[in-house]
């Protein structure tokens, strides 16, 4: 590809090693969320959110469980600052939950910041200005000492105006571009700002150091994140807090090894919207730490009502491969899939499994909201007998004997591969009925008679073509004697090589379902169910439909 050779690296190593996160191979609880979608994500839509959007956005990612979220820039434009003013006014904020407000190091958007947040319960006021080379170099064209003086500056008026203004508030401050400074100077810029506020264990404030833009593996994010961890002044009176966005794809991995690397808190919002490509998705970190055991404190048990909620609100695609909230995300169109994720759920039913161990499917469905039947196996021309048999069984009761599945599966491909289309369990019901329930295309038993003589003899009474005809056989039971009678009469060699037979619910009315299959001297296999309150009536006309199709 042409003109690579004028990018460069843009991101700095520590200047010792940091790579104490490479020994933790999990990560054990939960970080502190901090939801961006009303601000960050916000921003990035082509049609920002009215104010009643955001009221209703915010009261969902109150019952998701959020505890902290970022609300807005109150001073960027009189929609943000009429929301935060809504919040406090309607008392519509939690006593558990901290909004959190954005605003530039500059006087007068502070002082507007402030105006926003009066009489707030509990507010964080989150300062940032940027403070990378690129930045420094050709935006503010400003050296380290200037950069520096703008950070400083900023949290004396913060920590000035929280005295002054009605209200609890609690300091935020974000090296912006951190991933492009020097981690050295980032780090005395964040420990200047540290002494100016001077957090106790009851008031901590937050450093956030923010994946502006990703330039690196994330490998590197973490080492930057531990030097920053190990180096901080009072650090235990610090909460780290990143907030990553996914220009390289790699969000969700600089967040989580960043947490290894010593972080408390992330920000983030629901299905990585944001700014360019996005900010880190919250639903994967938080369902990541879920499929490890791990309680992630938010609550997506009810993954469809978020999605239909997020893009009525955002007026935004979720994508049907989106981790864990996707319409596709537990699918199973291959064949050896589906025969695999069937066998895993048969097998915790047997063994009475409570941890969920089901081939494919890091997650059960169902925890999210999701049912197998219309989100797990997908019926197209690449699926298998697995999961043919798996919908029939599923959605109908239907268990049907596994070469049976197999001449099923084959039919089903044949016509999906033929409508090119994806076919529903309805559509495969149908199939079934149609191929192989009680079918007459060349003939039907319309009677039968039974005498225990020598075994069992039997006077079978047919229609074909439109004629009655008396035919005999005897046999060990009363099937092999009908299907004796229909060789002799019919003149149809076949021999019974599979006999199945199973109720279709419970209770004395239920009917019983049987399932025959044969094959004729060419080893030709042919197959028919049949269905019926008494179970010898099932068992005929099974037979009778696999003959049906046998000479149809």
């Amino acid at each position: 590809m042409k003109n690579y050779q004028k990018y460069q690296k843009q991101y700095f190593m520590p200047p010792v090693d940091c790579y104490d996160w490479v020994k933790k191979d999990s990560i054990e609880k939960a970080p502190i969320w901090c939801s961006v979608d009303l601000r960050d994500g916000n921003q990035s839509l082509i049609e920002p959110m009215s104010l009643e959007q955001k009221l209703k956005f915010f009261e969902l990612l109150v019952k998701i469980g959020f505890k902290e979220i970022e609300v807005g820039f109150p001073a960027a434009s009189e929609t943000e600052y009429v929301f935060m003013r809504t919040l406090i006014e309607r008392n519509m904020i939690p006593d558990d939950v901290t909004v959190q407000v954005l605003t530039q190091s500059r006087e007068h958007i502070i002082r507007k910041t402030f105006e926003a947040v009066q009489g707030a319960p509990k507010a964080i006021i989150h300062l940032y200005n940027s403070t990378s080379v690129a930045q420094r170099e050709q935006v503010f064209k400003k050296d380290k000492k200037e950069i520096l003086e703008i950070a400083v500056s900023g949290a004396k008026l913060l920590k000035q105006l929280a005295d002054e203004t009605e209200g609890n508030f609690l300091f935020e401050y974000s090296p912006e571009s951190f991933t492009g400074t020097e981690p050295e100077y980032a780090l005395e810029v964040c420990n200047s700002v540290i002494d100016v506020w001077k957090p106790t264990s009851d008031k901590k404030v937050i450093i956030n150091l923010p994946v502006t833009v990703e330039h690196s593996l994330p490998h590197v994010y973490a080492s930057q994140i531990e030097y920053m961890h190990k180096n901080m002044h009072d650090r235990e009176h610090v909460v780290i807090s990143l907030h990553p966005h996914n220009d390289r794809g790699c969000g969700v991995s600089d967040a989580e090894l960043g947490i290894l690397a010593g972080a408390d808190r992330i920000e983030g919002t629901l299905f990585g919207n944001g700014e360019r490509t996005g900010n880190v998705d919250i639903i994967t970190l938080a369902l990541n730490l879920f499929s490890q055991g791990v309680d992630p404190m938010l609550d997506f048990s009810n993954m469809p009502e978020i999605c239909q909620k997020y893009k009525e609100y955002t007026d935004m695609d979720i994508s049907a491969r989106q981790p864990y909230a996707g319409s596709l995300v537990f699918a199973a169109f291959s064949g050896s899939h589906q025969d695999a994720i069937a066998k895993g759920m048969e097998w915790r039913n047997e063994h009475g499994e409570d941890k969920w161990t089901v081939p494919y499917l890091p997650i059960d469905p169902k925890d999210v909201g999701r049912t197998y039947d219309a989100d797990v196996i997908r019926i197209n021309s690449q699926s298998g007998k697995g999961g043919v048999g798996y919908i029939l069984q599923q959605n109908y009761g239907i268990n049907l004997p596994k070469k049976m599945k197999e001449a099923m599966s084959y039919l089903v491909k044949d016509i999906s591969d033929k409508a090119h289309k994806e076919l529903a369990p309805a559509e495969i019901y149908d199939i079934f009925k149609k191929e192989f329930v009680n079918k007459h295309s060349c003939f039907q038993i319309i009677e039968c008679h039974f005498t225990q003589e020598d075994g069992i003899k039997t006077e079978v009474t047919i229609v074909k073509g439109g004629k009655k005809e008396l035919l005999k056989g005897k046999g060990n039971g009363r099937l092999d004697a009908v299907s004796d009678a229909l060789k002799r009469g019919l003149g149809i060699w076949h021999e019974v090589i599979c006999y199945e037979e199973h109720s279709m619910g419970s209770g004395s009315h239920s009917k019983a379902i049987a399932y025959v299959g044969i094959k004729d001297k060419q080893e030709n296999y042919f197959w028919g169910a049949g269905s019926d309150p008494d179970i010898i009536k099932a068992s005929i006309n099974a037979l009778v439909t696999a003959l049906n199709n046998a000479v149809s």
